[in-house]
């Protein structure tokens, strides 16, 4: 399993106020995310909005390998309405990677 995270930092669209920029980006991923969910290679995902500066947010995509990513998920028919959807924000994103995970983990529950 690979983790892959991608940061945005949102900058007003058009005519949107503040609140429907962060309103309209967490629409895109709520759509976009049918297409994660059907992917198999998708093994899990989060969205998350910074607290300090709202307009950041990082969405943390669990893939099954890089390869499942870049070549499964892409070229499956599930990519174009997932692409669709988030378009309007690719010009926002700061960092898109791919990371392996290392044994420094704790979980004390959730």
């Amino acid at each position: 399993m690979i983790v892959e995270y991608i940061r945005y930092k949102l900058n007003k669209l058009a005519e949107d106020s503040h609140e429907s920029l962060l309103s309209n980006f967490e629409a895109a991923y709520r759509a976009a995310s049918s297409s994660l969910d059907a992917s198999p290679h998708c093994l899990g995902y989060e969205l998350s909005r910074c607290v300090e500066e709202q307009d950041r947010y990082i969405l943390r995509i669990e893939w099954d390998s890089v390869e499942g990513h870049l070549t499964g998920f892409r070229r499956a028919p599930e990519f174009a309405p997932f692409l669709a959807a988030i378009r309007p924000y690719i010009g926002q994103i700061e960092e898109m990677q791919h990371y392996a995970l290392t044994p420094i983990v704790a979980s004390k529950g959730k």
